[in-house]
C-alpha cells in the first residue's frame, strides 16, 4: 500500500543508500519489504552488511518480510530530534519484529495510531511513503 501523505515531514534527511543498503532501499522505492538474506546459510540480518555474521558467505541475497509485523518496542517523540520533525510533534517511533523471520527488526512509525493506543505487541503491515528527493520509506498501519 502506498501512502500520498507522509506521517513525518518529507524533509527529513533520507540515508544515502551504500554498496550494501541500495538492494534494500531500492525494493522500498517498490513497494516491498525485503531482508537481506545468506544464500548459504539462510541467516537473514538487518540492516544490510557485506558478508554473513554467522558464516562470513559473501553470497547475499533477498528474502520477502512476512506480511504482518509486530511491535516490539516503542517511544513517544516530544521533543523534535530534527527541525524538520518539530510541526510533527509528539511522534512514535517503533521497533518492528517479524514472527516467522528471526532476526531483523526494523526502525520505523506506526501511521494510523494516537500515541496511547500504541501498545507492544501490536499487530502491524508495511505502507510505503514518499520521502524527500523522489525516495520511498516504509512505515507501518495497524492490520485490519
Amino acid at each position: 500500500m502506498v501512502r500520498d501523505m507522509p506521517y513525518l515531514s518529507a524533509e527529513l534527511p533520507f540515508p544515502d543508500p551504500d554498496i550494501d543498503s541500495a538492494g534494500f532501499w531500492a525494493h522500498v522505492a517498490a513497494g516491498r519489504l525485503m531482508f537481506q538474506a545468506c544464500d548459504d546459510c539462510g541467516h537473514v540480518v538487518h540492516p544490510p552488511l557485506p558478508t554473513c555474521p554467522a558464516c562470513q558467505s559473501r553470497a547475499r541475497g533477498w528474502r520477502p518480510a512476512p506480511p504482518v509485523g509486530r511491535v516490539f518496542s516503542y517511544t513517544i517523540a516530544h521533543y523534535p530530534s530534527h527541525p524538520s520533525v518539530e510541526a510533527d510533534l509528539p511522534y512514535n517511533i517503533v521497533l518492528v519484529e517479524f514472527p516467522g523471520l528471526p532476526g531483523p527488526r526494523l526502525v520505523s512509525n506506526v501511521v494510523d495510531v494516537a500515541p496511547e493506543e500504541l501498545a507492544i505487541g501490536l499487530e502491524v503491515v508495511p505502507v510505503f511513503e514518499p520521502a524527500g528527493g523522489g525516495r520511498t520509506v516504509v512505515r507501518f498501519r495497524r492490520k485490519d
